[in-house]
C-alpha cells in the first residue's frame, strides 16, 4: 500500500493521510528499522511508515491491534486487544502472537521491561502480564482496578495507570504492587511516561489535567486550558519536555517539567488523536480518522 499523497500543513503541523478513514490509526513508535510502526486498530493490521520515501506497508495481525512498542529482540510488540492475545512482528514482516494465561483479559498497555522481557497491563482482568521474546508468560495482580499505560520507570520497577481505581500504580518485577490515589475524583487516568527529570507523568483523560508522580509516590495535577480536552497518550520529546495528545479537542500539547503548557492545533477538533511518539526529532502523533501528524521541535 503506498502512502496517499495528501498533507495538511498548518505551521509546525504537517499531516499525511496513511490509511481510510475506518482503519483507524491508534498507536505509533519508532522501529529498529528507523521507520514509523503504527497500529490500525479496526482494520486488524500494523503498518510501516518508510523513514525516507513516505511508504507504507500494512501487515495483516490479529484483531483489534492497540499499544505498539518495539522490543529489545529488534521486533516490533502490541496488544491485540479484541483477540486477547499479545503480538510480535519483525520488520521483514514475521507474524506470532502469544496468549495470556488468563483469558478474555483485554490487553492494552505494553513496554520493554528493566528485565529484558515486554511487560504488557490486561486491563478487563485487573492484571498484568510478563512474556519473554520466547513468548513465556507470567501474570500478577495489578495493583488497582483497569490497569491501561503502563512504562519502566527511573527506579527500575513498572509503573502503570489505574483507569479505574483513580491512581497510578507501581510493581516491582517480582509482581510486588502499589497503589497510589490521585487527588482529583474522576481523574481516570490513560497514558504514562517516563520523564526526564525521573518522574513518571501520566494523562486524566476524565479531568483534563496532566500529572506527575515521583517514584517515592508524590503527585502533582496541572490542569489544562481546556478542561475537556480528553488528554489521552503522553510522551517524553527530544526537547526535555512531555508531550501528549488533547483526543477532545483535536490538539497536541506540550508541557515542561515547570508545568508550563503548550498547544498546537490539528487540521480538524475531531480528528480523533490517540497515540503519540519522538521520530526523526519531531513528534508525531496517530489520527484515528486515517492520519499520522508531525509536530515539528523549534526552540
Amino acid at each position: 500500500m503506498n502512502e496517499i499523497n495528501e498533507s495538511h500543513d498548518t505551521g509546525s503541523v504537517r499531516e499525511f493521510t496513511v490509511s481510510d478513514a475506518d482503519a483507524g490509526p491508534y498507536a505509533l513508535t519508532e522501529g529498529p528499522d528507523g521507520a514509523l510502526w503504527f497500529t490500525l486498530v479496526h482494520r486488524g493490521a500494523v503498518a510501516r511508515r518508510g523513514p525516507d520515501d513516505g511508504l507504507v506497508t500494512v501487515h495483516a495481525v490479529g484483531d483489534g491491534p492497540t499499544v505498539i512498542t518495539a522490543g529489545p529482540d529488534g521486533a516490533l510488540w502490541f496488544t491485540e486487544y479484541r483477540a486477547h492475545r499479545i503480538g510480535r512482528l519483525t520488520p521483514e514482516g514475521d507474524y506470532a502472537s502469544f496468549a495470556p494465561r488468563t483469558p478474555g483479559g483485554g490487553p492494552f498497555g505494553i513496554t520493554a521491561g528493566p528485565d529484558g522481557a515486554m511487560w504488557f497491563t490486561l486491563s478487563s482482568a485487573d492484571r498484568v502480564g510478563r512474556v519473554t521474546v520466547d513468548g513465556e508468560v507470567t501474570e500478577y495482580p495489578a495493583p488497582g482496578a483497569f490497569p491501561s499505560a503502563l512504562t519502566t520507570g527511573s527506579d527500575g520497577a513498572l509503573w502503570c495507570t489505574l483507569n479505574q481505581g483513580n491512581a497510578v500504580g507501581r510493581l516491582t518485577t517480582d509482581g510486588h504492587g502499589t497503589a497510589y490515589p490521585l487527588p482529583t475524583e474522576g481523574a481516570g487516568p490513560v497514558g504514562i511516561a517516563a520523564g526526564p527529570d525521573g518522574a513518571l507523568w501520566f494523562t486524566e483523560i476524565g479531568a483534563g489535567r496532566i500529572g506527575r508522580i515521583t517514584v517515592d509516590g508524590a503527585v502533582t495535577e496541572y490542569p489544562l486550558p481546556d478542561p475537556a480536552a480528553r488528554p489521552h497518550a503522553v510522551t517524553a520529546g527530544p526537547d526535555g519536555a512531555l508531550w501528549f495528545t488533547e483526543w477532545g479537542g483535536g490538539r497536541v500539547g506540550r508541557i515542561t517539567v515547570d508545568g508550563d503548557i503548550t498547544s498546537y492545533a490539528l487540521s480538524r477538533t475531531d480528528c480523533e488523536p490517540h497515540g503519540i511518539t519522538a521520530h526523526d526529532g519531531a513528534l508525531w502523533c496517530a489520527l484515528e480518522t486515517g492520519s499520522l501528524a508531525r509536530i515539528e521541535v523549534r526552540p
